[in-house]
C-alpha cells in the first residue's frame, strides 16, 4: 500500500477519535446538569412529603383547637344547666349541650383520621428520604465513573496529538493539504472506504477505472462524489473499517 495512503488512514482514525473525545468531553456540562436534576426530583418528592405531613399536623392541631373550644362551651352548658329554673330552660340548655357532644364526636372523628393519614404519611416521608440518600450515592457513583471516564479520554487525547504530529511529519505535504482541506469540508471525515465498487460514506457507485485505482492502493484516489480519500480494506474475514460512518 501506498506510504501516504497508510498515513492517512492512521491520520483519520486518530482524528475520528480525537473528535469522538472532544464530543464526549463536551458534554460534561449536560451530564451534570442531568445528575442535578435527579437529585432535584428526589428532594422535591422529599419535600412534598414532608410538607403533607406538616399540613396534617397543623390541621389536626386546629381540629383540636375546636375540640377544646367545645369542651368549654359543654362545661359551661352543664354548669348553666344546673342554675335553670325553668323547663323550657333546661330543654334549650340540654339542647346547647347535645350540639356540644356531637360536634366533639364529629371531631375526635376527624382527628384519628388525621392521626391514621399522619402514620402513612410519615412512611412517605421516610421513604423520600430513603430514596434521596439513594439518589445522591449513585450520582455520587456516577459522577466519579464521569471523571474517570474523562480522565481517560483526555489522556487519550494528549496521545492522539503526540502520535499525529509524527504522522504529518512523514506526511507528503500536498497529501496533508488534500486530506485537510476535505476534512473541513467533510465535518472531520476525509478517507472513506471503497467496497463493492462503492464509496461507504456517500454511497455513490465509483468508475470502474476508480475503483481498480483504488484496490492497487499505490495511488491517493479520491471519491468523484464527495471528494473524500479513497482505501481499499485487506480482504480477510476480520478485515473492518474502523472509519466512522456519518452521513454523506
Amino acid at each position: 500500500m501506498n506510504a501516504d495512503l497508510e498515513h492517512l488512514i492512521a491520520l483519520q482514525r486518530l482524528d475520528s477519535m480525537a473528535l469522538d473525545a472532544t464530543r464526549r468531553l463536551a458534554g460534561e456540562a449536560e451530564q451534570e446538569q442531568a445528575f442535578e436534576a435527579r437529585l432535584q426530583v428526589a428532594r422535591e418528592r422529599g419535600a412534598t412529603a414532608k410538607q403533607r405531613l406538616t399540613d396534617n399536623q397543623e390541621a389536626r392541631r386546629a381540629i383540636e383547637k375546636d375540640v377544646a373550644t367545645q369542651q368549654s362551651r359543654l362545661s359551661k352548658f352543664r354548669e348553666q344547666a344546673m342554675a335553670v329554673k325553668t323547663n323550657q330552660e333546661y330543654a334549650a340548655v340540654q339542647k346547647e349541650i347535645a350540639y356540644a357532644q356531637s360536634e366533639i364526636k364529629t371531631l375526635e372523628e376527624k382527628i384519628l383520621e388525621r392521626m391514621l393519614e399522619a402514620d402513612e404519611l410519615a412512611a412517605q416521608a421516610k421513604r423520600a428520604d430513603a430514596e434521596l440518600a439513594a439518589e445522591l450515592k449513585s450520582v455520587d457513583a456516577d459522577r466519579k465513573t464521569m471523571a474517570a471516564e474523562h480522565a481517560a479520554l483526555r489522556v487519550s487525547l494528549e496521545r492522539v496529538v503526540s502520535e499525529r504530529a509524527t504522522i504529518i511529519a512523514a506526511l507528503d505535504k500536498q497529501v496533508l493539504r488534500i486530506f485537510e482541506a476535505v476534512a473541513r469540508r467533510r465535518n472531520g471525515v476525509a478517507v472513506a472506504e471503497a467496497r463493492d465498487g462503492i464509496c461507504t460514506i456517500c454511497h455513490v457507485r465509483l468508475r470502474p477505472q476508480v475503483f481498480n485505482n483504488v484496490l492497487r492502493s499505490t495511488e491517493i484516489v479520491q471519491c468523484d462524489s464527495c471528494q473524500r480519500i479513497l482505501y481499499a480494506a485487506p480482504k480477510t474475514p476480520a478485515a473492518a473499517s474502523t472509519i466512522p460512518q456519518p452521513a454523506p
